[in-house]
């Protein structure tokens, strides 16, 4: 069918095939809000029409292309085909992509497409024309069933949303303009101006708005909208609405104010239409009808003209708005003070638009905003005023109705139905104009300029309306509204209950921080959210309508405050900001016992309700936002909130039990199988809440004693699995919840069954051997790529914050390598002890060779173990079983070019150089200027490795850093008084004081005077004074005698003795041990065993941790043993000393490992008091200190508390110089075990901006574990610690004190 014999009945043929088209999808199209969105379904169509294929005129479309372009297609599918059969092809899509290409750029392609529009333009030409005839015919009909039908008006065609494409129009000169405005005048004879208006009415808008008669025409046009005949002012509404859709602003705009001043002056001349508020509105009278055409014409002008103003002048969009607020600032004068009110612009307004989209639309754009602001505040702040008037009209109404002595009206549910309303009683205008004012008053508080209005006088009151007053006054509307449906819960379009709208206002408020902390965090506001909740607590009756509802919204608005940090800090700890004071009853201890009175239904007003689940749970998860955080949790926890949710899981847990297995065939929307359901999802709510009591270190403790902790890691990788957001209001995932577990044995283990370090391990090998699934590569790589692939990088990170040592022990503790004489290429890795097999430990050849990237993926294990053996417990752990450097040493010699004379050069690749560093780490111990780490980069020049590399052992001296052991200080004044002050004990309180004070003076001015035998002496002076003392003695320690027979029968585990060399070589390399060291220092490990084991006792549990006393190596111990220069006796006497302070749970972990000083069910979890007690406060201390810090762990799913507890275990090895390890352990003993919390603060503080940075390129872990603390000195920060001690220690030290079991 081409161009060249297009005939008639082609032409009919393809019309019929595009009515057939467009008869199918017009339902989508008018449906559609916008010209755009409509061509976009049609862009899509075949996408979302499963008929699209079966309609003529895409058959014929398709039959059309074939014959036009077929020749061209096979002719370049055909040259694809051949060039591929010689090996230069790549595949199905490019040979598409490549004969699509050719296709379009053919000179039959142009000349189809030429061909094809010329066709469609004469088939849809002739489609317009027959549409207007048919058009015409029917607007007869149409008048006729208007007379009847006046309630229609919704439907005619005066709206500017009209289209002015299908109009055929008169092209007139300027003489017949300027007739055509002289017939207009209002003078003329009613048929003149008739007919001249419908030759007005067929004129493109654009002339007659640039004649050089409009200003007359447009004053004739304005006076005639008031003509009593209704035909005549339709037809001005008509050509206006043409006007607003096919002509700019500039012109547009003056039509709007015309229109706009002539309902002004109609309001203002008080014409008898205008109804009083008593009579209501009849919208099938016929002259509301033109008013509500009026001013629905003005209204969608509005919600339209924001997208587009912003092109044009400001002066053109000031004065739509001005004209605008002139217009609802219109208040008629009454003259009578009896005589009824009439009706305001505004009312109708709010009748077209209800929730006043127009304002939200005009507030939402800077440019526009600032005008209408600007307006509001210099002449027309009444239109405010009013809107606040109204409100607290309506609230005044519902409390007379509350009282009974008077109803009021809330919009019923027709007004939203399919069932068209057509008469408003004035209570129910009073209501909408209230939405309307709600809205807009809810959208003005967002901007600062819209809150400078307030504050505001009201009519007939005393005093001003705050913005505090107002919000209270939102708040009341939740609970002193009258009756809602309870479906009012599911928020849907057009719900317009008070509760909702006010729900919806607030939540908006609370998301935006300025704003929010303006508005919403006062105390006078939290007060009007809690005033049900303490009415229902203190059993005061009270008239709410629907307390459910209520209160679910009122924890909705709680919920918001609290997940951010100044609302959670006004909830915890009301006007106060000193988060360690105790302060009065505030907001969460309100809130806290409600939940629990819920939890436990002993509230008798909301007994029985089938709401009660939803209400709990959205009470929960207020207090969730609260104990999710450290100082939350510290003001939740005297309540035992985690002990009532995990017996509300526990009741919820044995009901879904006897829920009966779905049978197939049964009807499953049965009210029974609805309830099944409903109790699934309670007990899973309630899981997921408990889950975050693991967010802390405390929590986690708390949530492993409720006994739940099992379900709830399920539960967890069941929602990771699924990725799945942990809360609306967290925005990151569950990184924090695992790295908090993974510092735990019972984490590690609960972990290991959920199956999430399988599921962490599965994918980490699908990324690392078989590559990512849709990730296509079609060439490779020319240049060198990261050690770690970006695609790896993910679970590299993952792995690095769950194989804290708890979890390494855990899991691979005793237990030895695979080491298989073959591996299948598709045998995944499932657990860590895989991981170390087949990445780490490449011993054999069939290893080897079942990797598909061998050097990718050994040079990612490497880096791991790099990693993983920065914890010192862990290399133990893995030296002891695996033998690793031996291994690696192994690898190093197989590395080496053979010569004819014998060994020759190492060769340097990525392996090589790896395993140079790791060998250099895990042989070498000290802090950052004590021992000298290779690079893992090569240099560029002639040589680019300089670092010596080595197969056997001693490693080169090159590694070595000179050893840099201070001469003990004979004389000095200030020490000489310490000295002598620790010599002559005099009253105890005023001594340990001014010992103290002398400690910082000398720490401050000489720090390096404490060190070698004068720090000996000072600590053990202090420990002898402090053990004497009852009121400092925390621990009863009982008799020990430390003779060497009685330990003769006793034995090191093999991580003991690993770790005794590795001390003895530390120890000579700062010559401060003897050759003969070792046997002392294992004497002294024997003795503090077997005195530690007297104060154990006997647990059940399945943790491997538990089963053999403390499963680490006693870093401590070997630290004093050092510092007393390798003196047994000395040690020993010390250890004794000090295992009756407080300060020894905290320093010495093996002091508490199954400790009869702990509680029973603390010292069943294997959770270490330095994790739920020392790193849970200086995570809050971080937060309150360091927020910058805080946050940049909470992206990096990393916790503070993980790498906090491997610096305290260790005692900072590896990362503090032995001179600041020392002075550590002295301000500790000296200044109190909080002083441990300070000096981790002190290291974050000194460490803020390298972890900023490490958090951008998304290695902060690896920095932290890895890096030693370089330039970091405790004297230089002792004075900062200083200041954080009266804020936080009376805290700090309760808590402390109440690790052991208390004596009741």
């Amino acid at each position: 069918m081409m161009m060249s014999h297009f005939s008639c009945e082609d032409e009919a043929l393809l019309q019929s095939m595009l009515r057939q088209l467009l008869q199918s999808v017009k339902e989508k199209i008018t449906g559609a809000p916008s010209v755009e969105c409509a061509e976009e379904i049609l862009l899509h169509l075949e996408e979302t029409d499963e008929n699209f294929h079966n309609y003529e005129f895409v058959k014929y479309l398709r039959q059309y292309i074939c014959s036009a372009l077929g020749s061209v297609i096979e002719e370049e599918t055909d040259k694809c085909t051949s060039a591929q059969n010689q090996g230069e092809g790549t595949g199905y899509d490019t040979l598409v992509q490549h004969v699509t290409k050719k296709t379009r750029e053919s000179k039959e392609y142009r000349e189809m497409m030429h061909s094809l529009k010329n066709v469609m333009m004469v088939a849809v030409e002739s489609l317009i024309n027959k549409f207007e005839e048919d058009q015409m015919r029917n607007k007869e009909m149409h008048r006729k069933i208007k007379k009847e039908q006046h309630s229609a008006y919704y439907t005619d065609n005066c709206s500017d949303s009209d289209s002015s494409f299908n109009q055929s129009y008169t092209f007139m000169t300027q003489e017949q303009l300027q007739l055509l405005v002289e017939r207009l005048d209002p003078t003329q004879p009613k048929e003149v101006r008739q007919e001249a208006m419908q030759t007005l009415c067929s004129a493109p808008p654009s002339d007659v708005l640039n004649c050089e008669s409009w200003p007359n025409l447009r004053k004739h046009l304005t006076m005639s909208l008031s003509d009593p005949d209704s035909t005549f002012s339709d037809k001005i509404l008509r050509f206006y609405a043409k006007t607003f859709s096919s002509s700019p602003l500039n012109m547009t705009r003056e039509v709007y104010t015309s229109l706009a001043k002539h309902l002004e002056l109609f309001f203002l001349s008080g014409e008898k239409c205008v109804p009083t508020i008593s009579d209501g509105v009849d919208i099938t009278n016929t002259e509301i009808i033109r008013l509500l055409k009026k001013m629905r014409l003005l209204n969608e002008y509005q919600r339209e003209v924001p997208s587009f103003w912003i092109r044009h002048p400001e002066k053109y969009m000031e004065e739509i708005v001005e004209s605008t607020l002139l217009l609802l600032s219109v208040k008629r004068e009454q003259r009578h003070l009896v005589s009824p009110k009439l009706l305001d612009p505004v009312y109708f307004l709010a009748l077209l638009d209800i929730k006043a989209v127009w304002f939200k639309k005009w507030m939402h754009a800077y440019y526009s905003r600032t005008v209408v602001l600007r307006l509001l505040e210099k002449k027309y702040k009444s239109l405010i005023t009013a809107s606040v008037q109204q409100c607290v009209y309506y609230f005044e109404s519902c409390e007379s109705a509350v009282d009974g002595t008077s109803r009021v009206c809330v919009l019923p549910q027709q007004h939203i139905s399919s069932y068209q309303k057509t008469f408003y009683t004035g209570q129910e205008l009073q209501y909408i104009y209230f939405v309307h004012s709600l809205c807009l008053l809810g959208r003005l508080l967002i901007y600062k300029q819209g809150r400078n209005l307030f504050p505001i006088q009201l009519e007939n009151r005393k005093g001003f309306i705050s913005l505090t007053d107002l919000l209270v006054l939102f708040i009341r509307f939740i609970y002193c509204s009258p009756t809602c449906p309870k479906t009012a819960l599911t928020v849907h379009t057009g719900n317009y209950c008070p509760a909702v709208l006010v729900t919806e206002v607030l939540q908006i408020l609370c998301d935006r921080t300025e704003c929010a902390t303006e508005c919403v965090y006062t105390n006078t506001v939290i007060d009007a959210l809690l005033h049900p909740i303490h009415n229902l607590l203190n059993g005061t009756q009270m008239n709410i309508n629907c307390p459910e509802t209520s209160l679910i919204h009122i924890a909705d608005i709680l919920a918001r405050i609290a997940a951010v940090e100044d609302g959670l800090s006004l909830l915890l700890y009301g006007g106060n900001t000193n988060s360690a004071k105790k302060d009065s009853f505030t907001a969460a201890h309100t809130i806290v016992q409600f939940t629990k009175k819920l939890l436990d239904e002993n509230i008798s007003v909301l007994s029985g309700s089938e709401m009660m689940p939803a209400l709990k749970g959205a009470f929960i998860f207020v207090c969730r936002q609260m104990y999710g955080t450290c100082e939350g949790l510290q003001v939740l926890i005297p309540y035992g909130l985690h002990e009532s949710i995990a017996e509300a899981w526990k009741k919820a847990s044995l009901l879904s039990e006897r829920i009966p297995t779905p049978v197939p065939g049964t009807d499953s929307i049965s009210s029974g199988n609805q309830e099944s359901q409903n109790i699934m999802v309670w007990e899973e709510t309630l899981l997921d809440d408990l889950l975050n009591f693991a967010a802390t270190p405390k929590g986690l403790l708390l949530l492993h004693n409720t006994g739940a902790f099992n379900e709830c890691v399920t539960f967890m990788f069941s929602r990771f699995s699924k990725k799945l957001q942990v809360s609306g209001c967290e925005r990151f995932g569950y990184g924090v919840m695992v790295t908090q577990m993974a510092a735990t044995s019972p984490g590690a283990v609960a972990l290991q069954r959920s199956g999430f370090i399988k599921a962490l391990i599965t994918e980490l090998w699908a990324v690392l051997e078989s590559g990512r699934d849709d990730l296509r590569v079609t060439h490779p790589s020319s240049i060198p790529v990261d050690p770690i692939d970006r695609s790896c990088q993910k679970s590299f990170l993952a792995l690095v914050n769950l194989l804290s040592y708890p979890v390494i022990y855990e899991l691979i503790g005793d237990q030895e390598l695979p080491n298989k004489p073959e591996y299948s290429l598709r045998e995944v890795p499932t657990n860590v002890i895989d991981v170390i097999d087949r990445l780490i430990i490449l011993n054999s050849e069939a290893k080897i060779h079942s990797l598909f990237s061998y050097e990718q993926s050994h040079i990612f294990g490497l880096r791991l173990l790099s990693v993983l053996c920065c914890d010192l417990d862990t290399l133990l752990l893995l030296e002891s079983q695996y033998k690793i450097s031996q291994v690696l040493l192994n690898d190093q010699k197989e590395n080496v070019i053979e010569t004819s004379e014998g060994p020759g050069n190492f060769i340097i690749d990525g392996l090589s150089v790896e395993r140079n560093h790791v060998l250099v780490r895990i042989n070498l111990t000290g802090g950052p200027t004590e021992r000298i780490l290779p690079l893992r980069i090569l240099n560029k020049g002639t040589d680019p490795y300089p670092w010596p590399m080595f197969s056997s052992y001693p490693l080169p001296r090159f590694y070595l850093s000179e050893a840099r052991r201070k001469a003990d200080v004979g004389q000095d004044s200030d020490l000489n008084k310490l000295l002598a002050s620790l010599k002559n004990p005099e009253k105890q309180i005023v001594w340990i004081e001014n010992c103290r004070r002398q400690f910082c003076k000398i720490m401050k001015a000489k720090p390096d005077v404490i060190n070698g035998t004068i720090l000996a002496e000072l600590i053990e002076k202090l420990v002898l004074h402090l053990s004497e003392n009852p009121s400092e003695c925390y621990f009863g320690t009982g008799v020990y005698e430390a003779a060497d027979a009685n330990v003769k029968n006793e034995s090191l585990s093999s991580v003991q003795q690993l770790g005794i060399k590795l001390t003895v070589r530390y120890g000579k390399y700062l010559n401060l041990l003897k050759d003969d060291a070792e046997n002392d220092l294992c004497l002294v490990l024997m003795h503090c065993d077997k005195f530690l084991k007297q104060q154990q006792t006997s647990v059940k549990s399945s943790l491997r941790c538990l089963q053999r006393g403390y499963a680490g190596y006693d870093w401590f111990a070997s630290s004093v043993f050092l510092i007393m220069s390798g003196d047994k006796e000395k040690t020993l006497t010390f250890l004794h000393r000090f295992s009756s302070l407080l300060i020894s749970a905290f320093l010495w972990m093996p002091r508490l490992c199954v400790s009869v000083h702990l509680p029973i069910d603390t010292a069943e979890s294997g959770i270490h008091p330095v994790y739920f007690c020392s790193a849970h406060y200086i995570e809050m201390l971080l937060k309150a200190e360091l927020p910058l810090v805080f946050s940049a762990f909470h992206m990096s799913g990393f916790t503070p508390s993980q790498i906090c507890q491997q610096w305290l275990t260790q005692c900072f090895w590896n990362y503090m110089d032995w001179s600041e390890i020392c002075h550590y352990i002295a301000t500790c003993i000296f200044l109190g075990p909080d002083y441990q919390i300070y000096m981790c603060i002190s290291v974050f503080k000194h460490l803020q901006q390298d972890i900023l940075q490490h958090t951008q390129t998304q290695d902060l872990q690896v920095f932290l574990k890895e890096e030693a603390l370089h330039r970091f000195r405790v004297s230089d920060y002792l004075e900062y610690m200083e200041s954080l001690e009266p804020t936080y220690r009376p805290v700090l030290l309760r808590d402390m004190r109440n690790i052991r079991v208390q004596c009741t």
